[in-house]
């Protein structure tokens, strides 16, 4: 599997309700310190492969895209998957990330 398969596949793990950081995608995949790769593929694939990208966000927890780039329908997005944010643009990870594939999930 190529790192693009791999980055996708990781994507694809993170359930409703929950997000995932660049760099956590980029761990999962096997790629270290991939977190840009990570950007390049959500930005390049996430359409053609349906790819749940409002569910990636900074390690802070921070939504990366202004909210005229994506940004405010990223937070909708979230919202209605009812994921809680502790400020205005953050997402508060200890109740909806950092997300991890549980081992027994990982080929």
């Amino acid at each position: 599997m190529n790192s693009t398969e791999a980055i996708a596949r990781a994507i694809l793990a993170v359930p409703e309700g929950k997000v995932a950081s660049y760099a956590r995608i980029a761990s999962e995949a096997g790629i270290s310190r991939g977190a840009r790769q990570v950007a390049r593929v959500l930005h390049s694939s996430s359409g053609k492969r349906d790819l749940p990208w409002w569910r990636i966000v900074r390690s802070s927890g921070e939504i990366a895209l202004s909210p005229e780039a994506g940004g405010s329908l990223q937070k909708e997005l979230l919202l209605r998957e009812g994921v809680a944010f502790r400020s205005n643009w953050v997402v508060d990870l200890k109740r909806c990330g950092d997300y991890q594939t549980p081992a027994g999930e990982r080929e």
